[in-house]
């Protein structure tokens, strides 16, 4: 019950930070690539501070990186970082991307996973939605020139 207020209440929250966001894009980007690049720096710097604790033979296991760094430093980047993210709505799309997200939504296969009948088949559906467009556009300048004449 807890666990649903609280995701409830940041949902609410990151639809209004995203809202307010759009009108601004430039620092939406500056805030979205704050957050990639503090949450990458997390994991990089977990990840030597695991490579130095687990395989690098030393005579003094310290509590720090060889940068002086504490243990903590790079998970408490990877949370600000996913925190950020999350609040500005990027984490997923990031990560993911919206065509991914999107054709697991409708059920589609991955371009690897389709057969060439089948990609065929889109290419025709994508010629074909082309030519109804450009057909709109046609009839869209017919109609101008009559009203401006």
């Amino acid at each position: 019950m807890i666990f649903k207020h609280t995701y409830h209440f940041f949902d609410r929250l990151e639809d209004k930070v995203r809202g307010r966001l759009s009108h601004f894009p430039i620092i939406y980007a500056f805030i979205g690539g704050v957050g990639i690049v503090i949450f990458w720096r997390g994991v990089w710097h977990t990840v030597d501070f695991l490579m130095n604790f687990f395989f690098i033979a030393s005579t003094s296991l310290s509590t720090t990186s060889e940068a002086g760094l504490p243990w903590w430093d790079g998970p408490l980047s990877i949370t600000v970082g996913t925190f950020l993210l999350l609040l500005v709505g990027l984490f997923v799309t990031n990560f993911i991307g919206n065509e991914i997200i999107i054709s697991g939504i409708k059920g589609e296969k991955k371009i690897a996973e389709k057969t060439i009948q089948e990609v065929e088949e889109d290419m025709i559906t994508v010629a074909h939605v082309h030519m109804q467009n450009e057909e709109i556009i046609k009839r869209l300048d017919r109609l101008e020139k009559r009203l401006n004449t």
